[in-house]
């Protein structure tokens, strides 16, 4: 792999570079935030959302005062985006990427998985522990379907089923 190919510049080792699972493991262990289209009123809404990838799903924590988080209840289907970070030496359409489409599912505190959930995501933010302690805020569960990984230019595949649970394990 080039050092200035797309992959090199978004940290893939060369194994990462010709894999998509791979590449899209890399994307989710070294992006912090997502883009998290929903509908809402019929119509298609964007938001930035910061994720963490536990137990084969893509964990948020929402604020019941945040539109998307009434849109994910009404219509549980929602699509990610994750993009790797600008890099001056590769051109902004040639930057690896992933989209997901899943479904969204609410932890209810007392649910058994909630608290492995909370930590798992308090790993990953820290500074996120205050927002716990509100009453608005809720973990919910994005559980992919299908993802389709771009790692640049006529690079593009799709990865379901068992690859796709694949690239969700640690």
């Amino acid at each position: 792999m080039p050092a200035d190919s797309p992959r090199a510049a978004a940290g893939a080792t060369p194994d990462q570079a010709t894999d998509p699972v791979a590449l899209l493991r890399l994307l989710l262990a070294t992006t912090q935030t997502a883009a998290l289209a929903t509908l809402h009123k019929g119509d298609s809404a964007v938001s930035m959302v910061p994720f963490v990838v536990h137990d084969g799903a893509l964990l948020l924590h929402v604020s019941a005062l945040a539109t998307h988080t009434a849109d994910m209840q009404a219509h549980a289907a929602v699509s990610l985006l994750v993009v790797a970070a600008d890099d001056p030496a590769v051109p902004p359409q040639a930057r690896p990427r992933a989209s997901m489409r899943g479904d969204a599912q609410f932890l209810a505190r007392d649910a058994p998985a909630y608290d492995a959930a909370r930590a798992a995501y308090l790993a990953r933010f820290a500074s996120a522990a205050m927002m716990f302690e509100l009453a608005d805020f809720s973990l919910v569960r994005i559980v992919p379907r299908a993802a389709r990984v771009v790692g640049g230019f006529a690079q593009a595949a799709s990865v379901v089923g068992e690859r796709l649970q694949e690239a969700l394990r640690p």
